[in-house]
């Protein structure tokens, strides 16, 4: 059963078996012994951040498998050492009808009821007592009597832990695992950054000296341009060599001669005598056959042509 400490955040007692509580107001959670492990060991430390490091070997002979988290306060020269789950917790929690955004701090029972002096019943078949320090659940029918629970005159501890809501999705050895892991890959990166980046130093070295050896210009967008040119001129001269060597190679009939053969800007111009018309058309052929484009004209018997390069 829950009860309910009337003052501005009221404490409530959470058992698996206690029925639901409604409230739409922030509360304190004491937990019952049925929802986390416990133990009372005395350990070679002093200090109680020393102990923590310590808590998930000393429960890893007793715990089911599970995901868990891990508390402990220390009372006089003994530690009382906590294992639970955070899923197995929420999950009771909202069960009863409390969200986790109402959760204001959560108690084991241990420490906030540590100093009961009879056996209390904490649902309709367990009851809770002392037996040297510790809280122990028992069946109600075990015990001569227990009385009614009543928290409403407890003063909380400060030891309160705060539940993991995504605890069961990946635990903490996962996430270190995982953080070493991205860790390494940014070593990884960093790594080939820095070998990338020498490189293109290098490789900038290299050009530079290329650039200054060959008299190149100084960005490779004018040596593009000049590159172009230079395929241009090429592309023009190659033509030109073969255009006016298929000319030259022409077998003309008697009395045609090629008077003319000479240069204009981008066009080669040829000028052949004493061609009767209709004979043009095996000059045409040869320069079809070889991809020329041209323009012709007559003048008189001279068949004057402009060939484009």
């Amino acid at each position: 059963m829950f009860s309910k400490f009337n003052k501005h955040i009221d404490t409530i007692f959470l058992d698996p078996h206690s029925e639901s509580f409604e409230t739409k107001e922030s509360v304190n959670i004491i937990l019952s012994p049925s929802l986390y492990w416990v133990k009372k060991v005395s350990l070679p430390v002093k200090y109680l951040r020393d102990a923590k490091s310590l808590l998930p070997s000393l429960f890893e002979d007793i715990l089911p498998d599970g995901v868990y988290s891990y508390s402990a306060y220390k009372k006089g020269d003994v530690f009382f050492i906590f294992a639970y789950e955070d899923k197995l917790i929420l999950n009771t929690l909202n069960s009863k009808g409390i969200s986790p955004t109402q959760v204001h701090h959560v108690y084991f029972a241990q420490s906030e009821l540590s100093d009961i002096d009879s056996a209390v019943k904490i649902n309709a078949t367990q009851s809770m007592y002392l037996k040297e320090e510790m809280l122990l659940v028992v069946p109600s029918a075990w015990l001569e009597e227990s009385a009614e629970l009543d928290i409403r005159q407890i003063i909380l501890s400060k030891n309160y832990i705060t539940l993991k809501q995504f605890g069961h999705i990946i635990n903490d050895k996962a996430i270190y695992t995982i953080a070493t892991i991205f860790i390494f890959l940014i070593a990884i990166v960093a790594v080939e950054y820095f070998i990338t980046e020498y490189k293109v130093s290098q490789t900038s070295q290299l050009k530079d000296k290329l650039f200054e050896q060959y008299g190149l210009k100084s960005t490779m967008m004018q040596n593009r341009s000049i590159l172009k040119e230079y395929k241009d001129v090429h592309s023009v001269q190659t033509k030109l060599r073969e255009y006016i060597s298929s000319i030259l190679a022409l077998k003309l009939e008697n009395k045609e001669k090629l008077t003319l053969l000479s240069l204009k800007r981008k066009s080669l111009i040829a000028e052949f005598s004493e061609v009767k018309k209709g004979n043009e058309i095996n000059f045409e052929k040869l320069f079809k056959s070889k991809n020329m484009k041209y323009k012709a004209r007559f003048k008189e018997t001279t068949w004057h042509v402009e060939i484009e390069l």
